[in-house]
């Protein structure tokens, strides 16, 4: 039975847009390291380029890395650092091979007012639930929700290549590896597998992107088809990600929706 520490996340004033949405990555200087390198991976609560509020440790439910092996650790408070407005986990790979690190938040709530509701939805990649609103004459209701996100990074120790990629983590949302892009460079294609409490999410909406040399190049925006499998085409080096945000209206007489988030992040040469 996994272990999860209650580590808190500071993730400012949640959603807004352009106050409001705060992306969570996981994010590295350098995907490629060394073994028994000493390594740290930036926690980064804003955009793919910046944090805009260092995580504190009061809101995560879970934090893992998996190694190349396939076991599974939960690093403890020490292991993590904060500079400014980012904080960092601290590792030092001592196994050759692709490791999995993860964090997963513990669900918050929030009020919004309609306007930046909308907007929310049509930047973040929630057409469908914009349309639902847009149908049921709703475009005007100020809402209040539910949300929390669970994200990945994958990167590589020495010069080997291990299956762990593929293995899940169990978070409430999940973006899944179906190749190794360790394994992968300019030009493949990259495929990985949308889940929801560990079942394939059909037709959902996700966004990609990468940082080419410190600048933002937004990607493609695709779905999901019905075994929950997307694909994408790598056309350039950098440091990738791929993200998706799942809303469910709720019915409740408190909350009206529940958003789970997740990102995974990796890179190619």
């Amino acid at each position: 039975m996994k272990r999860k520490f209650m580590l808190g996340l500071s993730l400012g004033l949640a959603l807004i847009l352009p106050v409001f949405a705060h992306d969570l990555f996981l994010k590295m200087d350098g995907f490629f390291v060394g073994v028994n390198e000493k390594v740290s991976v930036k926690i980064l609560n804003g955009s793919f380029q910046a944090s805009e509020g260092a995580v504190t440790f009061a809101r995560l439910q879970d934090v893992s890395v998996l190694s190349p092996s396939g076991k599974r650790t939960n690093p403890k408070e020490t292991d993590f650092t904060k500079e400014d407005k980012t904080s960092f986990l601290n590792l030092q790979p001592a196994e050759a091979g692709n490791y999995v690190v993860g964090l997963s938040t513990m669900p918050r709530e929030i009020d919004l007012k309609a306007k930046d509701f909308n907007e929310y939805l049509t930047e973040d990649g929630i057409p469908d639930m914009l349309a639902e609103r847009k149908r049921k004459k709703e475009l005007t209701k100020d809402v209040r929700e539910r949300y929390s996100k669970h994200v990945k990074t994958i990167f590589q120790a020495g010069d080997k290549q291990t299956g762990n990629y593929k293995t899940a983590l169990g978070y409430p949302v999940e973006i899944v590896p179906q190749t190794n892009p360790y394994a992968l460079k300019t030009g493949d294609t990259f495929e990985f597998l949308c889940l929801k409490d560990g079942k394939a999410l059909a037709n959902q909406f996700v966004m990609t992107g990468r940082d080419e040399d410190g600048k933002l190049v937004t990607g493609e925006n695709i779905r999901t088809d019905k075994k929950g499998i997307a694909k994408i085409k790598l056309v350039g080096a950098g440091k990738w990600y791929v993200k998706f945000i799942q809303m469910t209206p709720l019915k409740d007489a408190k909350i009206n929706y529940e958003s789970k988030w997740a990102t995974l992040t990796f890179e190619i040469k």
